[in-house]
Formats: structure tokens, C-alpha cells, sequence
């Protein structure tokens, strides 16, 4: 019995430090008279949430997570093979790997309205940002993985006959999953703060519009709810590559999972 209950606790222990943080912020915004414009109540966001037409909110989240994907799609289809390659030719990782690290050194904010500029109105723009903002640690951790390969592995396939191309889909890329996962996992999060970073450069739909044309209006109920509903988009795709991991490679994930 006191074996299932510390289970219980374990368990429980997120969900229920979660409900403790709740109710001191909203005790210490009612015993501190803290305005609503300068930081609103949980039960005020939640009043504010229902307040806004369900329409709505699908629309703008929908705007958000199209873009989001299209972003995260075309990194990893150019991040991946672009790995592959770098990681097999020590010419082209030495003449391209600094011009990756040049771009993912460069503030994406700042570059951000050039590329709206260039590229115009529409999804275009907001979903090249999100790919810049993907592309980078798909790149990296994928190279990682594939160096990972042990030596005497690759060295046996040659000797057997092996291809490079064979060599590479038997042997480098299973040995790079993890580290690909590990990657898309956390590149799948960075998908949303590209989508909305490009919403608040330029865009007439999406959370991110939301949240500024909320915070213009001192409406920060609203903005706040937005912000839930972003986390919760983040978190489900977050959990949706997991499971993706979990269901088609299975043998890749460690041997305990926190």
C-alpha cells in the first residue's frame, strides 16, 4: 500500500506542483491588488479564454501551426540528407559547416523583416524563419550521430563489398537515430517560437498576431491565454515525435526513460 502511494506521489508530483504555483500566483495577485494589465489572474485567463469565439481560436492556432510544420518539414528534408553529406565529406563540411554556423549566429529578429521584405506577405516568409530557426540543430545533431558510427564497422562493410550509399543507410543512419530524434524533439519546439517570432513581424492570423494585438489593447488576459495555448501546441508535437520514436523505433530509445 505504501509502495503504491510514493508511486502515486511520483507520478502526481508534476500535475500537483503545478496546481501549488497556481494558487499562490493567484492568491498573491488578489492580496496584492496586482492590476490585470500588468499580470492577470489564472481565473481571469481562463475568463478571458472563453470570452474569445472558439472560431477564433482555431483559426489563429491553425494559422500558427501550418506555418510551424511547413517550417519544420523543410528542415528536416534538407537538414537531414545536408547531414549525411557533411558528415561523408570532409571538403564540403569544411566549406559549408562555417557558413551554418554564421547563419545560426545571426539574430533571426533582426533578419526576420528583411526576409518579409524580400519574400513578401503570406505564409512564405514566416515559414522560411521557422526553418532557419530548425534547420541548425537538426544539422548538427544528425552529424554527431552519423560520427558516432564506430570505425570498425564502416571499415568491415567496405571489406565486405558495401557502398557508401549502403554503408550509410545500414550502418550510419540506425547508429544516428537517437541523436536525429533527440534533435527533431527539440527542433519541433523551436518550430513554434520561429512561427510566432515571424507573426510578430508580419502576419493578419496566428497566436503570435494574437498575443501583440492583445498586448496593444492591454487586453493581457487574452495574451496570456494565447501563451497557454502555444505551450499546450509545443508540448503535443513535443510528445507526438516521442511517440513517433516510440512506435517506429523502438529499439533506439534508452533503456530507462525519465
Amino acid at each position: 500500500m505504501r509502495r503504491t502511494l510514493l508511486s502515486a506521489l511520483d507520478r502526481g508530483a508534476p500535475l500537483i506542483a503545478a496546481l501549488l504555483l497556481l494558487l499562490i500566483w493567484e492568491a498573491a495577485c488578489r492580496l496584492l491588488t496586482v492590476p490585470s494589465y500588468l499580470l492577470p489572474t489564472p481565473s481571469a485567463i481562463v475568463q478571458s479564454a472563453f470570452q474569445v469565439p472558439l472560431s477564433s481560436w482555431l483559426d489563429h492556432t491553425w494559422a500558427t501551426l501550418r506555418v510551424s510544420l511547413q517550417g519544420y518539414a523543410l528542415a528536416v528534408l534538407i537538414g537531414i540528407p545536408l547531414a549525411v553529406a557533411l558528415a561523408n565529406s570532409r571538403l564540403l563540411s569544411r566549406a559549408l559547416y562555417p557558413q551554418l554556423v554564421i547563419i545560426q549566429s545571426t539574430p533571426i529578429v533582426a533578419v526576420a523583416p528583411i526576409i518579409v521584405v524580400v519574400l513578401g506577405a503570406g505564409d512564405a516568409p514566416r515559414v522560411v524563419i521557422t526553418f532557419l530557426i530548425t534547420f541548425f540543430p537538426i544539422v548538427v545533431s544528425t552529424v554527431t550521430g552519423l560520427l558516432a558510427t564506430p570505425p570498425a564497422m564502416m571499415e568491415l562493410s567496405r571489406s565486405l563489398g558495401a557502398g557508401r550509399l549502403r554503408a550509410v543507410r545500414d550502418i550510419q543512419l540506425p547508429f544516428a537515430v537517437p541523436y536525429i530524434f533527440s534533435a527533431l524533439r527539440i527542433s519541433v519546439t523551436l518550430a513554434i517560437i520561429g512561427a510566432v517570432v515571424a507573426e510578430f513581424v508580419a502576419a493578419e492570423n496566428g497566436l503570435g498576431f494574437f498575443i501583440a494585438f492583445s498586448t496593444s489593447f492591454f487586453k493581457v488576459p487574452q495574451a496570456f491565454a494565447a501563451l497557454v495555448v502555444l505551450v499546450s501546441l509545443s508540448l503535443a508535437l513535443f510528445q507526438l515525435v516521442a511517440l513517433t520514436q516510440r512506435l517506429l523505433f523502438p529499439w533506439s530509445l534508452p533503456k530507462t526513460e525519465p
